[in-house]
C-alpha cells in the first residue's frame, strides 16, 4: 500500500477479541502520523458464527474495502485455505495472523514470530542464545520456538505437559532448522535442563489474571538466566517479578504483544511504526486496565458489605 493512502480500515477476526489492545493502538500509531485508520473487532462469539466462516468474513471484508486483518484464535489456520498467496514463514509456521487484501487478493503473513523476534533483539540484545529452554509448545508457543530458531538459538528445549505434542513440535522444528537441536521434555526434566540453560522463554497460561502462579520453581532460575515472558495481562507476572528480584535480565510480555501490533500495521499500512511509542500506549492502556478492574473491585466490595 502507498505512503499516501488517504484512509485504511482494518479488522480482527476471532473469538472473544472484543478486549483486544491491538484495535487501540493502530489507531493511536495512525492518528500520530496522521493517517486516518479505523480499526474494527469482528468477534465470532459476538456474531454467533463458526471459526469455519473466516473464509466468508474475508469475502465480506474485500466487498466492504477493507485494506488488511489481524487473524486470531481459533482461525489461525484454517484462514490459509482461502488465501491467494502465503509469505514463506507463515507457511513454514502453518499459521497465519495477517492478511492484505490488495488488487482483489488476499495475501497472509505471521507477525506472531517476528514480533517475538524483534522483542527479544529489542529487549534483550546481550541475550545468549546458545541453550534456551521454552516452556509451552501450544500455537503461541509454535510462534516463539520459530523466531528463537531464527534468532540463531542453536540448542531448544521445549517442555510441554503434553509429552505427544512437544515431541510432535521438536519434530517439525528440527525439519525446519536441521542446523539446530529441538528436543522435546516434560516439565519433570527442569532441574536438568536449567543449569545447563542460557535463558527460558515462557509460554504458558500460568501467570495470566485467570490463572495466576509460577510455571516452574522459581529456585531453578540463576541470576545469570535471562527471562522472557508472553503472558502480559498482567504486564508484571510473578514470574517477571521474582526472575528480575533474583537478578535476571527479563523481558514482558507486552513487548511481543506490541511486536506484533507493529510489524502488522506496517504490512497493511505501509508505514513503519514507532515501536517505543505503540509501547508507551500499550502500557497506559494496560494501567487503564487495572485502574478499572480495581475501581471494579471495590465497587463489588461496597456491594457485599
Amino acid at each position: 500500500m502507498s505512503n499516501r493512502a488517504e484512509s485504511v480500515l482494518v479488522g480482527l477476526i476471532g473469538e472473544g477479541v472484543m478486549p483486544s489492545l491491538t484495535p487501540p493502538m493502530h489507531e493511536r500509531e495512525a492518528d500520530v502520523q496522521g493517517l486516518r485508520l479505523l480499526y474494527r473487532p469482528i468477534d465470532l462469539l459476538e456474531l454467533a458464527l463458526p471459526a469455519a466462516a473466516v473464509g466468508d468474513l474475508l469475502t465480506a471484508a474485500q466487498r466492504m474495502g477493507f485494506n488488511g486483518l489481524n487473524i486470531t484464535h481459533p482461525c489461525k489456520q484454517l484462514v490459509m485455505q482461502h488465501l491467494d498467496e502465503i509469505s514463506d514463514d507463515a507457511a513454514r509456521l502453518g499459521a497465519v495472523n495477517t492478511v492484505l487484501i490488495q488488487d482483489g487478493r488476499f495475501i497472509g503473513h505471521n507477525t506472531d514470530f517476528s514480533g517475538f523476534g524483534s522483542a527479544l533483539a529489542d529487549g534483550l540484545p546481550d541475550a545468549k542464545l546458545n541453550r534456551v529452554v521454552q516452556l509451552g509448545a501450544g500455537g503461541a508457543g509454535s510462534a516463539v520456538a520459530y523466531a528463537l530458531l531464527k534468532a540463531g538459538v542453536k540448542e531448544l528445549d521445549l517442555v510441554d505437559m503434553d509429552a505427544d505434542r512437544a515431541a510432535e513440535r521438536a519434530a517439525e522444528l528440527g525439519e525446519l532448522f536441521p542446523e539446530a537441536s529441538v528436543t522435546p521434555h516434560t516439565p519433570d526434566e527442569l532441574p536438568q535442563l536449567m543449569p545447563r540453560a542460557d535463558g527460558l522463554v515462557h509460554c504458558t497460561p500460568i501467570g495470566m489474571a485467570a490463572h495466576p502462579g509460577l510455571p516452574l520453581d522459581i529456585e531453578l532460575l540463576e541470576p545469570r538466566h535471562w527471562l522472557a515472558d508472553i503472558v502480559y495481562r498482567p504486564i508484571e507476572t510473578q514470574l517477571v517479578r521474582e526472575a528480575r528480584a533474583k537478578g535476571c535480565a527479563v523481558l514482558d510480555g507486552g513487548r511481543m504483544a506490541v511486536g506484533q501490533a507493529a510489524d502488522a500495521f506496517q504490512l497493511i499500512t505501509g508505514r513503519e511504526a514507532d515501536r517505543e511509542r505503540m509501547r508507551a500506549h500499550f502500557l497506559e492502556l494496560i494501567a487503564l486496565e487495572d485502574t478499572a478492574a480495581t475501581l471494579n473491585e471495590g465497587t463489588l466490595a461496597k456491594a457485599a458489605r
